[in-house]
This record gives C-alpha cells, structure tokens and sequence, in this order.
C-alpha cells in the first residue's frame, strides 16, 4: 500500500496530479484547493489511500494526515465512494466538516456536488455513531488519561487528529464549564478549540 508521496509535481490536471518519485510517476487525486498549490518542477508531499479493486487502482491525495483521516472515514459510509468522499474534503475544513455532522448541518454537506439530503444525512447518521463508537472502544488509545478525556482523546484520534492535539483540545473542552457533560458536546467543544488553533 502507498501511505505517502514525496516527489516533485510533475504535470497537473483537471482533477489529479503526477508525482514523480525515484523516475516513476504516480497520478493522485485530490482536491481543487491542492491542485492549485501544486506547482510544476516543485516539490510536493501528499498522504495518500492507495484503492485498489478488480478493476481499478487510485491514489487520492491530501494535504494532512487529517484530511486522509476524515476520507477514510466518510469511505465508510454506505454509499460514499473515493470521488464524493474527495469532494466532501476538499469542500471546507476538516474541522468545519466535524462540527457539521456533529450539529446536523446537513446544508454544509448537500453543498458538494454529488451530496443530496439522503447521503447527507446518512454521512451524519452513521459517522455521528462512529465517533460515539470510538470515544468507547479506542479508549485505550488515551491511556493514562482520565475517564472524560480519554473519551473525547479517543474520539478526535478516530477522527484523524494527532495525541498530542486530542489532548491539548479534550483538556480544554473540560475545562470550559458551559460544556455539556455528554460526549457528543464534549467532543464539539474540543473540535472548535481545534479550529480556533
């Protein structure tokens, strides 16, 4: 599997790029906003999800690993593939995408082309209840925090987020007393401490 592209951008087109490493060049898909940073001759760095099907092999390309994260994520929805989940990314910020689904804002989803009312609120149905799912059974992830945190800790490293962010973030969230005590707000709280860093 090819985690990641380090290379130079070799051409870019409408909807990838070529990154040649080591004399081979890899086409990768990605995102409008990393195709117009992505400069012939220079050099580029991309996380990647290698798919790989009977009839297809394609590389998706982001800018982070929690970009890759969240695509991996959304792959797991039922009926999101590579192309929706890409647009879904390459949409807004990771975290906006977050605080979307965990508020319900389907609006900010039917925005992608290719996203109507039905995928949007199957992408909140189901993601909503995997991050729930992680704040419980990777809780182990965030050991040796305590119980609140590691929750929240356990949820935004489901979600793609680094430990050392999920917990700066999760101990802030806690710390703010007009936060709600379920996780769900806990969890809120946290991605817009996130954001505003």
């Amino acid at each position: 599997m090819i985690a990641s592209l380090d290379g130079i951008a070799g051409a870019v087109f409408a909807d990838s790029l070529i990154v040649e490493v080591g004399g081979l060049g890899y086409r990768v898909y990605a995102s409008p906003s990393v195709l117009a940073a992505a400069k012939v001759g220079e050099g580029i760095k991309l996380f990647t999800h290698h798919v790989v099907r009977e009839d297809l092999q394609a590389l998706y390309g982001f800018r982070n690993p929690q970009e890759l994260g969240f695509f991996g994520l959304l792959l797991t929805v039922t009926g999101v593939g590579p192309k929706v989940a890409l647009g879904i990314v390459g949409s807004r910020p990771v975290g906006d995408l977050q605080l979307a689904i965990l508020s319900d804002d389907l609006a900010m989803l039917t925005a992608v082309p290719g996203v109507g009312k039905k995928l949007a609120a199957r992408v909140v149905l189901e993601l909503k209840e995997k991050v729930a799912a992680a704040g419980v059974s990777v809780g182990t992830a965030a050991a040796g925090a305590p119980a609140g945190e590691s929750e929240v800790m356990a949820a935004l490293l489901a979600l793609g987020y680094s430990t050392g962010e999920a917990r700066q973030a999760s101990r802030e969230a806690l710390s703010d007393l007009s936060v709600g005590s379920g996780l769900e707000d806990r969890v809120k709280a946290a991605l817009r401490t996130l954001l505003k860093g």
